[in-house]
C-alpha cells in the first residue's frame, strides 16, 4: 500500500463529511449508475472492467475497518487518562460483531447472510425478552442474555448487519446513545465509515459525538438500562401498555434522558455545531483582517468552499461577496455558482445576487451606466430570485430603453424616447409602495428614485441642445398606432366620435357600437385615447383580437381574452380584477367567461365596461379552426343579458361584407365611421405634432398638403415625415457648401416629395388597392385615362364611393385622395 492510496483513503472520508457534493460528483465518474446510495460491492461484476470502481471498494473496505481500530485505540489511550480505565474488551467484542457481521453481508453467500439476519434477530428477541420479563427465563439463563460480552457482540453483530445492507445510519445513532462510550467509540465511529459504504454520506463526526456524549453518560451500562430499555424496546413492539406498570421514577428518568441526549445529538452531529464555530469564527477574520478591495482574492478561502454541509446560518458571506464582486466580477460569480450547485448555501447565494443586484443599480451615476446596467446583471437568471421579485426586470426593461433612446439619430428623438423609461419609472416607484417586502421596496425605491432623477436631467440637457440644433426633429408616426404615453400631443380630434360613444355607453339600454372605417385611420390610435376620453365610470377594455386569432382552440381564446381584459383594467383604471378559474376555461371556456364576468360587476357594480374588439373581423378565423360560434355566441349573451357590459366592434368591414350569420349575432347595432380629420385639425397636426416644433411650413406647402392627402391622418404623418427627412437632407447639404440654410418647405417641396411619400408608404398603399375587386380595379385604371367620367354615362359604383376611394362632384367620379390617385397611376403604367 503506497502513500497515494493512504492519501486517496483520506481523502474520500475528507469528501464523505464535509464535501458530498464533490464526492456524488466524483463518483459519477468513476461509473454512471454509482450514488452516493450504491454499495460498490453489489457491482462487483463491474470491477474488471472498471479499475477505478474496484479501487474506490477497497478505499471504502479499508476506511471501514482501520478508522474504527484507530479510533477505539485513540479515545481508549484519552479515556483512560483523563476519566477512569477504558473498557477495552467491551468495545473490542463489539468492533469484532461489527466487522463479522459486515465481512458476511459483503460477501457473496446470500445463506449466509440470511442465516446471520435469523441469529441476529433471534438473539435480539431473547435479549429483549430477558428485559421486559423475568418469567420466561430462569436466572441463569436471563444472566447469560444479559452479559456485557454477549450483549456487545450481538451489538455489534446487529449494528454491522443494519449498516452493512445499508438502509440507515440513524438507526445506529440509538445505541451510540444508550450504550455510552465503549458503543459510542465502536459503533459511532464505524457508522461513520460505514456510511461510507452504505449512503456515502456520513451522518457527521460520529466519533465525536459518540466519544463525547458516551462519556457524559458513563462507560458500559451507566445507563439504567433495566428501566430505560423496558421502555424503548417495549414501546417498538407495541408494548408500551403492558410495560408501563413496570415503569418508575429511575425509568422516567431514564426515558427523559435518553430523549434529551437524542436531542444533543442532532445539535451536534447534523448541525456539526463543532465545525460550525471555527468555521464563523474563520469568517469573522476574513471580514477584519482582509484588506479592502482584496475581497477578491480570498473568495476562495470562504467557509463553503472546505465545508459543503454548513446547517446552521453563517452570516457575512454574501457581504463578502458583494464587495469582490466590486473588484472581479467573474470571480464573485463563479463563487456563487458553487454555492448554488456544490453546497447548501443557495439562499447565501441568492442574499449575493440581491445584494450585488442593489449595489450595481445604486452606482448608477448617469445615464451611461443605467445603458451599462442590462450587461452588467445580464448573469442574474431569469426569472431572478423572489428576494428579486420583479423590479430587477422591471429596471432591466428600462435600462434598454434608455439605451434605444441613446442610440435615436438626433438629440430630440433621444429626448422623446426618455418619455417611456420615465413612464415606467415613476410607476414602478408608485407600485413599490404596496409591495409587501418593505426593505426590498425601500432599498428599489432609493434606487428608481435616482434613476428619475438622472433621466430628467438627461432628458432636460437634450430638450436643450434639440433647440439649438438645426436639424428638424422627425416627430411624425407614419404607420403605427398612437400610444397615449408619448404620443398625446399628436393625436388630434376624434372628439365627436367619442362623445358620441360616451353618449350610447351611457344610455339605459346601450346598443352594440361600430366604430368602422378604412385601414389607417385612426381606429386603433382612437380606441387607446379612448380611456383618457371619457368619464372614469366607463372603463374601456381593448383587445386586439388580431392577436386572439393566433388560438386554435375555444379555451385558448378564452384565456387570451381574460388576460387581455385584466391588463387593460388594471392599466386604464387602476383596476384590480379577480383573477379566473384557470381550470374552469379547459373545461367550458366561455361558460367560465360568463360567470367571471357576473363576478367582476359584483365588485365593480358603479362600473360599465365597455368591451372594445379591435379588427373583431378576425374572429371569423377563429370560427373556421374551431368549428364553432361559441365566441359568437358569447358576445350576444353579453349583449342581452349583461347590463353592465357595453360592446364595441372595431374593424374596416361593415356587416354587410361580412359572412350572412354576422347578422345574427350583431343585432341593434349603431355604427360609428371612422373616417378623415377636420381640415382643421389636419392643420393643427402639421404645424404642431409636438410642443415648440419650429414653423417650417408655409402656408401654400400646407395647402398643398391638405390637398394631397384630404386630410386623412396616416398619409398626412406619411407626407411630413417625408418632407422633414427632405429639409433636414436639403440643410446638411448647404451647410457643406457653406450656403445659408433653407428655413421652410414650399408647395414645390411637396410636390417633389410626392414619389418618396408612395415609395415609403408603399406598402400602406398597395394593401388599399389589392382591397378592390378586380372589376374596381380596372374602372380606377379607365378613370385616370379619363379623368371625368359622368355617373349616367358609367355603371353606378357605390363601393368605392363607401370605401372612400371615390366621390361624385357635378354628377362625375374622381378620386377623393389625389395622393392615392398618383398610386393608381403608377400602378397603371405598370
Amino acid at each position: 500500500m503506497n502513500r497515494n492510496y493512504l492519501a486517496e483513503c483520506v481523502r474520500l472520508l475528507y469528501w464523505i463529511y464535509f464535501k458530498p457534493f464533490t464526492l456524488a460528483e466524483w463518483l459519477r465518474e468513476i461509473h454512471p449508475d454509482l450514488v452516493s446510495d450504491t454499495n460498490p460491492f453489489t457491482m462487483r461484476e463491474k470491477f474488471r472492467v472498471n479499475p477505478k470502481l474496484r479501487r474506490y471498494a477497497g478505499q471504502v473496505w479499508f476506511l471501514m475497518v482501520v478508522v474504527p481500530l484507530i479510533a477505539v485505540v485513540l479515545v481508549g489511550i484519552i479515556y483512560s487518562l483523563a476519566v477512569e480505565p477504558f473498557n477495552w474488551l467491551r468495545s473490542s467484542l463489539i468492533l469484532m460483531g461489527w466487522l463479522l457481521a459486515n465481512r458476511i453481508v459483503r460477501g457473496t453467500n446470500s445463506s449466509l447472510q440470511i442465516g446471520l439476519i435469523l441469529m441476529v434477530m433471534s438473539m435480539l428477541f431473547s435479549f429483549t425478552l430477558a428485559i421486559i420479563t423475568e418469567q420466561l427465563f430462569i436466572p441463569e439463563i436471563q444472566r447469560l442474555i444479559l452479559q456485557p460480552s454477549f450483549v456487545s457482540v450481538l451489538l455489534g453483530l446487529m449494528y454491522g448487519m443494519c449498516f452493512g445492507m445499508g438502509p440507515s445510519v440513524a438507526f445506529g445513532t440509538v445505541f451510540d446513545v444508550a450504550f455510552g462510550v465503549a458503543l459510542g467509540v465502536a459503533s459511532g465511529v464505524t457508522s461513520g465509515v460505514a456510511g461510507v459504504t452504505s449512503s456515502g454520506v456520513a451522518f457527521g463526526v460520529a466519533a465525536i459525538w459518540g466519544v463525547t456524549w458516551g462519556t457524559t453518560l458513563g462507560v458500559g451500562w451507566r445507563v439504567p438500562l433495566d428501566a430505560g430499555l423496558r421502555a424503548l424496546v417495549g414501546a417498538s413492539f407495541g408494548q408500551f401498555s403492558v410495560t408501563l406498570s413496570f415503569l418508575n421514577l429511575a425509568s422516567v428518568t431514564a426515558v427523559m434522558t435518553v430523549g434529551v441526549v437524542f436531542g444533543v445529538i442532532w445539535i451536534l452531529s447534523v448541525l456539526r455545531v463543532y465545525f460550525w464555530i471555527p468555521e464563523l469564527l474563520w469568517m469573522f477574520f476574513l471580514l477584519r483582517l482582509v484588506p479592502e478591495g482584496d475581497e477578491a482574492k480570498w473568495l476562495r478561502c470562504l467557509p463553503p468552499y472546505f465545508d459543503q454541509l454548513i446547517h446552521l446560518p453563517m452570516p457575512l458571506i454574501d457581504s463578502f461577496i458583494v464587495k469582490a464582486y466590486q473588484q472581479n466580477p467573474v470571480a464573485a460569480q463563479q463563487t456563487i455558482n458553487y454555492l448554488i450547485n456544490s453546497t447548501n448555501q443557495h439562499k447565501v447565494a441568492l442574499k449575493a445576487m440581491v445584494g450585488i443586484a442593489i449595489d450595481s443599480l445604486n452606482r448608477c451615476q448617469n445615464s451611461e451606466d443605467i445603458v451599462a446596467i442590462t450587461e452588467q446583471l445580464a448573469w442574474i437568471p431569469s426569472p431572478p430570485p423572489a428576494e428579486i421579485g420583479s423590479v430587477l426586470p422591471e429596471l432591466l426593461a428600462i435600462s434598454q430603453d434608455v439605451c434605444a433612446a441613446e442610440n435615436a439619430s438626433s438629440a430630440y428623438l433621444q429626448s422623446e424616447m426618455l418619455a417611456t423609461p420615465l413612464t415606467k419609472l415613476n410607476r414602478l416607484r408608485k407600485s413599490l409602495v404596496l409591495r409587501k417586502n418593505a426593505a426590498l421596496a425601500t432599498s428599489f425605491g432609493s434606487i428608481v428614485q435616482r434613476w428619475l432623477s438622472i433621466l430628467e436631467t438627461s432628458r432636460q440637457t437634450l430638450e436643450e441642445a434639440a433647440l439649438d440644433s438645426a436639424e428638424i426633429p422627425q416627430v411624425y408616426v407614419a404607420g403605427s398606432a398612437l400610444n397615449p404615453e408619448n404620443s398625446s400631443s399628436r393625436f388630434k380630434g376624434r372628439l365627436d366620435v367619442f362623445r358620441e360613444i360616451e353618449s350610447l355607453a351611457s344610455s339605459s339600454q346601450p346598443p352594440v357600437l361600430l366604430l368602422y372605417g378604412g385601414r389607417r385611420t385612426g381606429k386603433t390610435s382612437a380606441l387607446k385615447f379612448l380611456p383618457k376620453k371619457v368619464g372614469s365610470e366607463l372603463v374601456p377594455l381593448s383587445i386586439d383580437i388580431q392577436g386572439a386569432a393566433a388560438a386554435t382552440t375555444l379555451s385558448g381564446l378564452a384565456e387570451f381574452i381574460a388576460d387581455e381584459i385584466v391588463e387593460e383594467a388594471r392599466r386604464n383604471r387602476n383596476l384590480q380584477l379577480p383573477a379566473i378559474d384557470r381550470d374552469s376555461l379547459k373545461i367550458d371556456p366561455f361558460m367560465a367567461l360568463q360567470k367571471w364576468f357576473v363576478k367582476i360587476e359584483k365588485i365593480a357594480p358603479e362600473k360599465r365596461f365597455l368591451l372594445c374588439l379591435d379588427e373583431f373581423e378576425r374572429l371569423q378565423e377563429v370560427v373556421q379552426k374551431t368549428g364553432s360560434r361559441a365566441p359568437l355566441n358569447f358576445l350576444r349573451y353579453i349583449f342581452q343579458h349583461r347590463a353592465n357590459w357595453i360592446l364595441l366592434f372595431s374593424g374596416s368591414h361593415t356587416l354587410d361584407e361580412l359572412n350572412p350569420y354576422w347578422n345574427d349575432y350583431l343585432i341593434n347595432t349603431q355604427s360609428l365611421r371612422m373616417t378623415y380629420l377636420q381640415e382643421s385639425e389636419a392643420r393643427d397636426l402639421i404645424r404642431n405634432p409636438v410642443a415648440n416644433f419650429p414653423d417650417i411650413y408655409t402656408e401654400a406647402a400646407i395647402d398643398e398638403i391638405i390637398y394631397l392627402t384630404r386630410c386623412q391622418p396616416y398619409y398626412v404623418q406619411l407626407m411630413c415625415r417625408v418632407l422633414v427627412d427632405r429639409l433636414n437632407a436639403i440643410n446638411r447639404e448647404k451647410t457643406r457648401l457653406n450656403q445659408e440654410k433653407q428655413r421652410q418647405l414650399t408647395a414645390d417641396d411637396v410636390q417633389a416629395a410626392i414619389l418618396k411619400s408612395l415609395e415609403q408608404g408603399g406598402a400602406a398603399f398597395r394593401e388599399r388597392y389589392q382591397e378592390l375587386t378586380e372589376s374596381e380595379r380596372e374602372f380606377l385604371d379607365k378613370l385616370i385615362d379619363e379623368p371625368v367620367l359622368a355617373v349616367a354615362e358609367s355603371r353606378s359604383w357605390p363601393r368605392l364611393v363607401e370605401k372612400e376611394v371615390l366621390e361624385v362632384t357635378e354628377e362625375c367620379y374622381r378620386f377623393q385622395v389625389p395622393l392615392f390617385q398618383k398610386f393608381v397611376e403608377i400602378q397603371s403604367r405598370q
